[in-house]
């Protein structure tokens, strides 16, 4: 069974919601998968090299990502994610532009296989983003098939 690894920086919880909605979508397609908070990596021993889809979001916070998803970045450039499966994702007030940037490192440095594009959400609440979210796990997922 494939593995994949959710990973989020969150400020108000909403960046995490929307990653287990990711990670949920991506069970509905078999694949087995670990959602977790950035700073508890360590913590929990997870090795990103062990997942065949990475999955990162942060919220943004005056025009940036969040300094923990910031430094996960670099750790990751060390790490084996060359054609594993991604993609991106995050909460957003007013800008929204943490996804993309996370998109665009994940596919132009770490060169890894991307979904369509990030997914950048109010909220997971709002205007069908529990569907939005489950279905770009399941557009992540099918990047394994």
């Amino acid at each position: 069974m494939a593995k994949a690894l959710v990973v989020y920086a969150t400020r108000t919880r909403q960046t995490q919601r929307i990653g287990e909605l990711i990670a949920e979508g991506m069970r509905f397609e078999g694949l087995e998968v670990t959602a977790v908070n950035v700073n508890e990596i360590e913590k929990q021993g997870i090795k990103p090299d062990d997942y065949d889809a990475i999955v990162l979001g942060s919220a943004t916070y005056h025009g940036e990502m969040l300094q923990a998803m910031k430094t996960f970045l670099f750790m990751l450039e060390k790490a084996n994610v060359e054609n594993k499966a991604g993609g991106a994702f995050g909460a957003f007030g007013w800008s929204g532009e943490a996804p993309g940037r996370i998109f665009s490192t994940m596919q132009n440095v770490f060169k890894m296989k991307m979904a369509g594009g990030p997914l950048q959400l109010k909220s997971a609440a709002l205007g069908g983003g529990v569907t939005m979210a489950q279905d770009y796990g399941r557009q992540i997922a099918k990047l394994l098939a």
